[in-house]
């Protein structure tokens, strides 16, 4: 909306080397910047679209850099009182110069970073801020600096354009449109398996693989990538994976909320990894096609395995949660165990029973997790 498009800041004189801040692209998140003195800023993330809450993701650009001053930016508004900042973590930096000159993508950057609780606070809940100081590496260099490495709508696009484009994949990769968004996106699924020989195709089981249901959690999709690099590789274990199995993947089950630059929720300001047992189609319509399609697709065979993969913001390395049932026997109770390296028991917290992994659980598909990477 043209009305809505935040008015550039202008500069009057040549001299003047306040920083520009935009956030107005792709996934973009900043609400406000303010100018605490001549190489301070104070910055106020956005919440996700019709809520108060939910500030993780940050994603915002900044231009008129002046090269070697040190400048200190302080993020005041996030809500959990823990975070991997304390733990090592840095903002990631991207500069269009060193992209050009130097072939330098993404980094983590940052000196003196600090998360803590601060005197502020909205309607009963308390803000925590996160604090660096960074040294621009080029004059009027224009630069972004972001929670975790972005991966947007667009990104997912020209991914499945190039597989789209590849004669070869493109025979064992099909790709459907699996519904639209609330927005009028596309939310695709993929399906990955090899034409099967002498009408076998029925003995294979499925693995259902769904990522990106909160925008925020960029590193799921890199995951997604990495997964389907190798699937759709030509190494011998590839090729078997594909004469085995039929994997049906969502790549992401939220595009309007990672356009917006959303961390949780859709555009309906609510968390959709809530949402599975819901029958709200219109409204959460991913969720219900990929719950409406799992059933569909037990009728047709066996499922192996639904993995909903996600990224956590306060705990580290990659681990994963399941279910189990505990009046079942030992030797059942222990299946579920094989896949992860690292298995949670049943959480007892009600809040997850939306969820996809509980869900499909209770749909019996015993392999079913959530994999978490920080």
């Amino acid at each position: 909306v043209t009305s809505l498009c935040p008015l550039k800041q202008i500069l009057h004189q040549k001299s003047d080397n306040t920083l520009i801040f935009e956030a107005w692209f792709e996934s973009g998140n900043l609400q406000k910047v303010v100018k605490v003195n001549e190489f301070e800023y104070q910055l106020t993330l956005r919440t996700d679209l019709y809520t108060s809450r939910h500030t993780q993701w940050y994603y915002f650009q900044v231009s008129n850099t002046q090269a070697g001053m040190p400048c200190r930016f302080t993020i005041i508004n996030f809500t959990k009182c823990n975070s991997l900042y304390k733990c090592g973590l840095r903002p990631l930096l991207y500069s269009e110069a060193d992209a050009t000159k130097h072939k330098v993508g993404w980094r983590r950057t940052g000196k003196e970073i600090k998360y803590y609780k601060n005197n502020a606070g909205q309607g009963g809940c308390q803000y925590f801020s996160l604090t660096w100081t960074f040294q621009f590496p080029h004059h009027r260099d224009t630069c972004y600096f972001a929670h975790c490495y972005p991966y947007t709508y667009s990104n997912l696009q020209d991914y499945l354009v190039v597989i789209l484009k590849d004669p070869v994949k493109s025979k064992f990769c099909k790709i459907h449109v699996f519904c639209h968004s609330l927005a009028g996106n596309t939310v695709y699924v993929l399906t990955i398996t090899n034409p099967p020989k002498s009408g076998k195709g029925t003995e294979r089981k499925a693995v259902i693989l769904t990522m990106r249901v909160h925008p925020g959690e960029t590193n799921s999709s890199w995951i997604m990538k990495g997964f389907l690099d190798y699937l759709l590789g030509y190494s011998d274990k590839a090729q078997l994976l594909q004469d085995n199995f039929v994997f049906k993947v969502v790549p992401m089950l939220n595009p309007d909320g990672v356009i917006v630059g959303n961390h949780r929720c859709s555009l309906t300001g609510q968390d959709l990894n809530r949402k599975y047992r819901s029958n709200m189609k219109k409204f959460y319509p991913s969720v219900w096609y990929t719950r409406n399609t799992i059933k569909r697709v037990m009728g047709e065979r066996d499922v192996f395995l639904y993995c909903d993969i996600h990224g956590h913001n306060r705990k580290q390395n990659v681990f994963m949660y399941g279910c189990e049932r505990k009046q079942q026997a030992k030797a059942p109770c222990m299946h579920p165990r094989v896949f992860p390296l690292l298995l949670s028991k049943s959480c007892p917290d009600k809040s997850k029973e939306g969820t996809g992994q509980v869900v499909m659980w209770k749909m019996d598909i015993n392999n079913s997790y959530t994999l978490e990477a920080s």
